[in-house]
C-alpha cells in the first residue's frame, strides 16, 4: 500500500498528520522519533506530535487498519539499535577471543605431545644404538649357508 493523499475536504488535518507520520516511519526517516523506531500505533501518533491517545480505531478506523496491516505484513524485518548490534559485536568478538584462547591451549597441549615423542624417539634410538655395539658383528648367523659354498 502506498501513500494516497485523500480528499481534504472527508479528511482532517490531524489524519493527514497521521498519515503522513506513517509515511515517514515506513520510510524509515522520522523527524521526531529515532530512526530505529518501529511503526506502531502509538509511535504514529508520537511522530506526528499527538498524544498516542489520540489515534483511536473508533476516530481513524481506516488508518488504524492500514497500520495494522503494515505492522503484519512487515513484521518479519525487526529493526536492530544500534546498541543492540554494538552488543551484538561485543558477543561475536567474545566467543571468537573465547576460541583463540582454546586454540591456543590446544597448539601449547599439543606441542608437548610432540617435544615428549621426540625425545622418546632419541631415547629409543640411543638404546637401538647401544644395544648393536653390544652384540657385535659376529653374533649374526646365517640359517642356509650361500650358494657360492657348495
Amino acid at each position: 500500500m502506498s501513500y494516497q493523499p485523500i480528499n481534504s475536504s472527508k479528511v482532517g488535518k490531524a489524519e493527514n498528520s497521521f498519515r503522513e507520520a506513517f509515511e515517514r516511519l515506513k520510510m524509515r526517516k522520522p523527524e521526531i522519533l529515532p530512526k530505529t523506531a518501529q511503526v506502531s500505533q502509538n509511535n504514529v501518533a508520537r511522530e506526528a506530535g499527538a498524544d498516542p491517545s489520540a489515534l483511536k480505531k473508533a476516530r481513524y478506523p481506516e488508518l488504524v487498519r492500514e497500520i495494522q496491516q503494515w505492522i503484519l505484513e512487515n513484521s518479519n524485518s525487526p529493526v536492530t539499535s544500534i546498541r543492540q548490534k554494538t552488543l551484538n559485536k561485543r558477543k561475536k568478538n567474545r566467543s571468537l577471543r573465547d576460541t583463540i584462547c582454546d586454540l591456543k591451549i590446544q597448539r601449547d597441549r599439543v606441542a608437548t605431545l610432540l617435544v615428549e615423542a621426540d625425545s622418546k624417539i632419541l631415547e629409543l634410538t640411543m638404546d637401538n644404538s647401544r644395544l648393536q655395539a653390544l652384540l657385535g658383528p659376529n653374533n649374526i648367523n646365517p640359517l642356509r649357508a650361500p650358494k657360492d659354498q657348495k
